[in-house]
């Protein structure tokens, strides 16, 4: 999920998947991905899908910044970019900040605990609060 600094379209992209490799994901997202506003629940996508979409969302911005909090979000972001060997979507240069939160949680704080677009607001509005 991406959401916007300050309002705005919001992006939230779904996988397929046969079964995820973590017990933990199965019992603590899985069942989550689809509560979401009516107007985001699309189908579900496969990656060079997904990295189109988060280009085309990315495209009209001027130096966006990813934030997250937590190293692999912003790892599994940039391998969605690349959607296979050798081939990567193009998106404007992007800045990336990874946030130091103490006990704040985003997924303890969200609407709907570990689905990403939830916590993505949660993380946004926790930072902004931050500032």
């Amino acid at each position: 999920a991406l959401v916007p600094e300050h309002g705005g379209e919001e992006l939230y992209l779904t996988f397929d998947c046969a079964g995820p490799i973590d017990p933990w994901v199965e019992r603590n997202v899985m069942p989550y991905l689809d509560q979401v506003p009516d107007a985001l629940r699309l189908p579900r996508v496969g990656r060079e899908a997904a990295a189109r979409a988060i280009a085309m969302y990315l495209g009209d911005n001027d130096g966006p910044e990813i934030v997250a909090d937590w190293p692999s979000d912003i790892e599994l972001f940039c391998g969605l970019l690349s959607f296979a060997p050798g081939r990567m979507v193009a998106v404007p240069e992007l800045r990336f900040r990874l946030v130091q939160l103490g006990s704040f949680s985003p997924a303890e704080n969200s609407a709907v605990a570990h689905n990403a677009l939830h916590d993505a607001r949660a993380l946004r509005d926790h930072v902004l609060g931050m500032e």
